[in-house]
């Protein structure tokens, strides 16, 4: 697959939770699974626009499991029809891709994974945490809140000031179920 980077971060912002942010998902699924047939395996809304109420940036992200990685290469022209891009992102085992919408107020993020570690992805796992504890989106909404003013043209320094809390809270989700502890910083 191709790779592009070249268009620069927009600032980041974090907006009050938008009740369209979960049909917005649905028809962008609808799509991808129209473009890709049988590919994925499995495919969620994840990120913090899954979770009601909670802050976030306007970016739906999505994950979608493949058997193994290198099928994805197969669909690629059809993500790029979608206007899907192959984004260097230094994310293991999974394939990054994003799509801006000139003119739209949100993105759409893909992260394109194995099947086999479905159950233990830590995205799944915080995004599940925080539908079921809002004392714990509630914080993390307002530490992104204050992290977006502080880190406002820097992506990477507000991404790593979030990694504490975010490590915090998936630990207990592992925990709870029974997983082992994973580092949710990937290098």
């Amino acid at each position: 697959m191709t790779t592009s980077s070249d268009e620069p971060e927009p600032d980041i912002a974090v907006v009050p939770h938008d009740p369209a942010w979960p049909g917005m998902y649905g028809a962008e699924r609808e799509a991808l699974l129209g473009a890709t047939g049988a590919l994925f395996i499995a495919i969620e809304h994840i990120g913090s626009t899954a979770v009601p109420g909670l802050e976030a940036k306007p970016v739906i992200d999505i994950m979608a499991a493949v058997q193994r990685l290198d099928e994805a290469s197969a669909a690629h022209d059809r993500l790029r029809e979608l206007g899907y891009q192959l984004t260097p992102a230094g994310m293991r085992n999974r394939l990054f891709l994003r799509k801006r919408a000139p003119g739209h107020a949100c993105a759409f993020h893909l992260h394109i994974v194995e099947h086999a570690t479905w159950h233990e992805r830590k995205e799944r796992l915080f995004r599940d945490h925080l539908q079921a504890h809002p004392e714990d989106a509630r914080a993390y909404g307002a530490l992104k809140q204050r992290l977006a003013r502080e880190h406002r043209r820097d992506g990477l320094a507000y991404t790593r000031a979030k990694t504490e809390l975010i490590q915090s809270i998936v630990d207990r989700a592992c925990d709870a179920r029974g997983l082992p502890r994973i580092d949710v910083w990937e290098d």
